[in-house]
């Protein structure tokens, strides 16, 4: 063999082998773990307390009939104007009716017995016992007359504030019980929305806050308001508070709408951020050199969807943007094309 056939040989050999070793560190990059990587930037950090609720009126009250009964008239319709002590409705007061004339008739007969009693009794014909027995029975008669007219005063169901007609349920001929609502009545304005924050959540709650509130029936609208005031006691079985938020006087939303709130209890116009999924125990991964590294970070505002850093990390500066669990560092990784 001639020593350029062997040269050529040599260099062949030499370029298949390069090229199964390039190939080969192609193979093992793109066997690597693939991750996301997110730029820290600058932009508006909100950190808030969410809830639902539901919008009311400040003033209101759900009106019931006190006894159960039929439901003989109704005298107020939604969007009427009622003032306190205002007849909205009646139930059927004819039994009740006949058990007052029914009592009455004994009165009637009691009190004509006590009087001719006392007649017999100034004749000296009767004696004192019997006028007292008399009287007794009467004075029964006349508390019971009391006790069925105001049962019958209780089927007449009437407004017991100054408002408008926001709801009526039922109608005539229906039968109602004690806790069933015929009506709601309260005043159109002001509003407020009434919701259920966890209690973890309510110490971070102070009057004057702002709330940020999204309703199914403005898509793509953020509506604005005020927390009102926080309720002192709490729920125990639901581990909640109540508070109270104040809607300005021009809000859209309407009483019986169900909304998404946002209290916010922190915020900064210009933060430097990152996705709050980056966050593992107070650290970030980063990729330096093909392997993940951690640096602390110190954190700010805590947002739901990105979080601030304070401090260990400069704008532009990329970080993995959520680390699969048990990542540890100096695990090699390749990163996501943008």
């Amino acid at each position: 063999m001639t020593r350029s056939r062997l040269f050529r040989r040599l260099a062949l050999v030499i370029l298949v082998l390069a090229a199964l070793a390039g190939g080969g560190v192609l193979w093992l990059r793109a066997a690597l773990p693939q991750v996301e990587l997110a730029a820290a930037a600058r932009g508006p950090a909100v950190e808030a307390v969410y809830a639902t609720g539901v919008v009311e009126p400040e003033n209101w009250a759900k009106v019931a009939a006190v006894q159960s009964g039929r439901i003989a008239e109704i005298l107020a319709a939604e969007g009427d104007t009622v003032h306190k002590g205002q007849i909205l409705a009646r139930l059927d007061d004819r039994e009740a009716g006949a058990r007052v004339a029914e009592l009455e008739a004994k009165a009637a007969y009691w009190r004509e017995q006590m009087n001719r009693s006392q007649a017999l009794v100034q004749s000296g014909v009767r004696s004192r016992d019997a006028y007292e027995k008399d009287k007794s029975e009467l004075n029964q008669v006349t508390a019971a007359i009391a006790a069925s007219r105001q049962r019958r005063a209780d089927l007449v169901v009437v407004a017991p504030i100054d408002g408008v007609v926001l709801r009526r349920d039922f109608e005539v001929g229906e039968v109602v019980g004690v806790n069933d609502a015929l009506f709601w009545v309260g005043g159109p304005r002001p509003l407020r929305l009434t919701v259920d924050v966890d209690e973890e959540d309510i110490p971070r709650i102070t009057p004057g806050q702002k709330v940020l509130i999204k309703s199914d029936s403005f898509p793509g609208r953020v509506l604005t308001a005020q927390v009102g005031r926080v309720t002192p006691k709490g729920d125990p079985i639901n581990k909640t508070f109540r508070v109270r938020v104040a809607l300005p006087e021009d809000s859209p939303l309407m009483v019986g709408m169900t909304c998404e709130v946002n209290v916010v209890t922190a915020e900064k116009p210009d933060a430097l951020l990152v996705p709050a999924t980056a966050l593992v125990d107070g650290k970030v991964f980063v990729i330096a050199d093909g392997r993940a590294a951690t640096r602390p970070v110190g954190v700010g505002i805590r947002g739901r969807n990105r979080i601030e850093i304070a401090d260990g990390l400069a704008e532009g500066d990329r970080v993995i943007a959520a680390p699969a669990a048990g990542l540890k560092p100096g695990d090699r990784l390749r990163a996501k094309a943008p």
